[in-house]
């Protein structure tokens, strides 16, 4: 576990976990010491023992893909917290999260809320946690591009998504995605620029890159 971020109101942890370096990120109010998890990728035991000391609330679920949630079934049963996540990520969860989220909602943790981004091309259900200065992006942004889509449509979806959630944020605004390292958005939303200066393929979708695709 390393602390990537913390000052008299917030620490950031961050775990690598499972066979795809799924980042899950332990959040803690340093006022209350209240805590949440955001994203069960594996190893149950270790994302525990990364809450000692706090008082957990909250697991907070970026999108249903096997490498967010292999953990997801243990850590509910032995944590006895309630979930959140959006509903069209939902389907495949059970029991259902005892908390739906939409866009715009929002979850109160000690001094601290979050607001919940519904950002959907990676995934249908696929949201983002927006609080204070940092974003918890999940596989919507990563440093260098947007999440793999799986067609035209869904890689328009998840451009117009970033665009209207994520770009409308400040510039020193912390970007923690589902895999990788933190960037910060001052420097994404130079490369979107620079993405968005030149033709691109009406196809296109995948594994984009905004320097080189």
């Amino acid at each position: 576990m390393s602390n990537i971020f913390d000052d008299d109101s917030i620490r950031i942890d961050k775990l690598q976990l499972g066979p795809y370096g799924t980042n899950t990120y332990i959040v803690v109010c340093n006022t209350t010491s209240e805590s949440l998890v955001v994203d069960a990728p594996a190893e149950a035991d270790t994302i525990i023992n990364s809450l000692h000391g706090t008082k957990p609330r909250y697991i907070l679920l970026t999108h249903d893909h096997m490498d967010h949630i292999g953990a997801l079934a243990e850590l509910r049963k032995r944590m006895k917290i309630p979930l959140a996540a959006h509903a069209a990520d939902s389907s495949g969860i059970s029991p259902s999260p005892e908390i739906p989220v939409s866009d715009g909602d929002t979850i109160t943790l000690g001094d601290l809320m979050f607001t919940v981004l519904h950002t959907p091309g990676h995934t249908p259900g696929g949201i983002c946690f927006h609080t204070g200065k940092h974003l918890f992006s999940g596989d919507t942004l990563f440093p260098g591009g947007p999440g793999k889509t799986w067609g035209p449509d869904a890689f328009r979806q998840i451009m117009e998504t970033i665009k209207t959630k994520i770009l409308v944020l400040p510039d020193d605004t912390h970007i923690y995605p589902g895999h990788g390292e933190t960037t910060v958005l001052k420097k994404e939303r130079e490369e979107i620029d620079i993405f968005n200066s030149r033709p691109h393929s009406p196809n296109l979708c995948g594994d984009v890159l905004w320097l080189s695709s």
